[in-house]
C-alpha cells in the first residue's frame, strides 16, 4: 500500500460528497454506500492497516493515541484533510469542527466503538464539538475534516 493508492481510496469517497451538507443523512448514505459490509470499507480498513505497518500512517504519539495527518485539503479530495489515529480505551483531546467532521471507525480488537459508534461513519455537523473517546477496545478512527479545520480546546 502506498499513500498514492490510499489517496486514490479517498478520492473515490470525497467525490460524491462534493456539496453535500455534513448530517445525519449524509452519515445514512456513506453507511448505505461505503459502510462495514462494501468492498470500499474493506479496503480502507487494510489501507490504513497497511499504512500503519509501513510507518506512514499513525507516525507520531501522543498521550497514547498514534496519529497523523496523510492527506491535506486539496481539489482532488474535495478539499477535504484525512488523519488516522489508533486508540485503545483512550479519551483524545476536546476540540470543535468548525465546518464539521466525518469519522470512518474501523475497530480492530475487542467491542472497539468510537463515541458509541461501532464499524462505519459517523458525521459531526459545522460547530459541533466533542472529546473523541474509543472504548470496550482499539479502533483506527480516520477522520475526513473540510478544509483541515479543526480546533483544540486548551
Amino acid at each position: 500500500m502506498t499513500a498514492e493508492v490510499f489517496r486514490q481510496l479517498i478520492v473515490e469517497v470525497t467525490t460524491p460528497l462534493r456539496g453535500r451538507d455534513l448530517d445525519g443523512e449524509l452519515a445514512h448514505w456513506l453507511n448505505l454506500h461505503h459502510g462495514p459490509d462494501s468492498a470500499t470499507f474493506h479496503a480502507l480498513k487494510q489501507a490504513c492497516l497497511a499504512g500503519v505497518a509501513d510507518g506512514w500512517m499513525c507516525n507520531r504519539e501522543h498521550a497514547g493515541i498514534r496519529y497523523g495527518r496523510v492527506i491535506k485539503p486539496a481539489d482532488d479530495v474535495g478539499r477535504f484533510s484525512v488523519d488516522v489515529v489508533d486508540m485503545n480505551d483512550i479519551a483524545g483531546g476536546h476540540h470543535r469542527h468548525p465546518n464539521g467532521e466525518i469519522d470512518l471507525v474501523m475497530p480492530l480488537e475487542g467491542d472497539a466503538r468510537f463515541d458509541g459508534h461501532g464499524a462505519g461513519w459517523c458525521v459531526y455537523g459545522p460547530g459541533s464539538a466533542h472529546t473523541p473517546t474509543v472504548s470496550g477496545g482499539r479502533a483506527l478512527v480516520l477522520y475526513l475534516l473540510p478544509e483541515g479545520q479543526i480546533d483544540f480546546t486548551r
